[in-house]
Parts: structure tokens; sequence; C-alpha cells
């Protein structure tokens, strides 16, 4: 898994995060307030009720337990609701995804390949 460090805090996907040629589709989604500093290649959950984005954490109860995308930016949602670019299919590298608690590359490789994310 990735750690970040405060050289890898940009605005662009890391390097080594994409892999393959798989198309990768990307859109623009709201990261709940709140969520904090959340660097690029981070899983992404979507809180059902408000359809907001957070970091996917195995033990939510949200609807965020469930990861279905890549965060493609580093984004600040600290304070306020923050706009970021996700993918929503691709392959990336298992090493350099930021998982949320609970969720291991093989705990969500699965689930992922159904939406057409492969790691």
């Amino acid at each position: 898994m990735f750690t970040p460090s405060a050289t890898s805090q940009t605005n662009t996907p890391l390097p080594s995060l994409i892999a393959g040629d798989f198309p990768r589709v990307t859109r623009k989604v709201t990261i709940a307030s709140g969520a904090g500093l959340l660097i690029a290649g981070t899983l992404l959950g979507r809180i059902t009720a408000s359809k907001k984005m957070v970091k996917s954490a195995s033990a939510s109860s949200d609807g965020s337990q469930t990861p279905n995308a890549v965060l493609a930016e580093t984004v600040d949602a600290t304070a306020a609701d923050a706009e970021a670019i996700v993918y929503f299919t691709g392959e990336f590298n298992a090493d350099q995804l930021t998982l949320g608690t609970g969720h291991t590359a093989d705990s969500v490789r699965d689930g992922l390949r159904d939406l057409s994310i492969f790691l």
C-alpha cells in the first residue's frame, strides 16, 4: 500500500498509479467535508444518502464501505466539500493505492473487477 509523503501531494496522478492500457473513464465528483486530505490513488466509496465520496473503509455502514472509484488527484476536503476527478474504470497498480481501514488489495479486487477497475 502506498504511504503518502509531502512530495507526493500534487494535483496529478502518481506516474506509477496507472497500469496497462485499459480505458480510463473519469468524472468529477464531490468529496464530503471532513474527509480530510486525500491523495491521488485513494480508493473511494460513495455515501448512499448524500452521493458524496469519502475514503472507503470496510467498517462503514453508510454505503462508502463498498469501493467504487479511484481518486485521480489530490484533494483537501478537511473543512468543506471539494470537487475532484476520479477514475470509474481503469487498470491500476495495487501497491500505489491508498486503502481505507479494513481493506486490502485482495479484499477489494473482485468487487472492483465487476466495475471494470482492475488491480
